[in-house]
């Protein structure tokens, strides 16, 4: 305070009020001249700068809300859409093991059904060929009584010494001696 003193004391006699007398305090005009151009820089920023900010925040506020529900979406969708697939897959899975079932119950059921088809032709076969068999016994007994009748004939003539070409005669003598033959034909087989 003496240094302030001694300032005005050095200017002139003039006393100054005790508020004045510090050196840093700005004049009256100053003073006046800078709460208004602070106040017309308030009311600027507050008009144009801050709600141009509130309004980026805004902006940028629901940008970012609007990304979070939309991960929230795609996330609640993949999620979805996993179950879904998922369920699909057991589904699927099913499925192919009850076409696998299907078709193994469906191989039997041929294999099956070829056994007895395959049963069914060798019974035929073996039936047509019993009966071939049969036929052809038939034929050839036919041939040999026909044979025999005729070797037996011959033999007759010759050892008669007379001749057996009657075809009655013939008939008569082969048939005689087929059915001693057939008759001593069981008691002569041994099993």
């Amino acid at each position: 305070m003496q240094i302030a003193a001694v300032l005005v004391a050095a200017e002139g006699d003039e006393v100054l009020p005790s508020w004045l007398q510090y050196p840093v305090l700005p004049h009256l005009g100053e003073l006046i001249f800078g709460f208004l151009v602070f106040a017309i820089l308030y009311v600027v920023v507050a008009r144009k700068v801050v709600p141009r900010l509130e309004q980026i925040f805004n902006e940028r506020t629901a940008a970012i809300q609007g990304g979070i529900e939309k991960a929230e979406k795609a996330q609640e969708e993949a999620a979805k859409a996993l179950e879904e697939y998922q369920a699909q897959l057991t589904e699927a899975r099913a499925e192919a093991s009850r076409i696998r079932e299907e078709a193994r119950a469906e191989g039997a059921t041929i294999i099956a059904e070829m056994r007895d088809r395959a049963q069914a032709e060798a019974n035929r076969i073996a039936a047509a060929a019993q009966q071939q068999i049969q036929a052809e016994r038939q034929q050839a007994v036919v041939q040999l009584r026909g044979e025999v009748g005729r070797l037996a004939t011959d033999l007759a003539s010759r050892i008669v010494g007379e001749s057996l070409e009657d075809h009655v005669r013939a008939s008569g003598v082969v048939d005689r001696f087929l059915a001693e033959i057939e008759g001593a034909e069981p008691a002569g087989r041994v099993s």
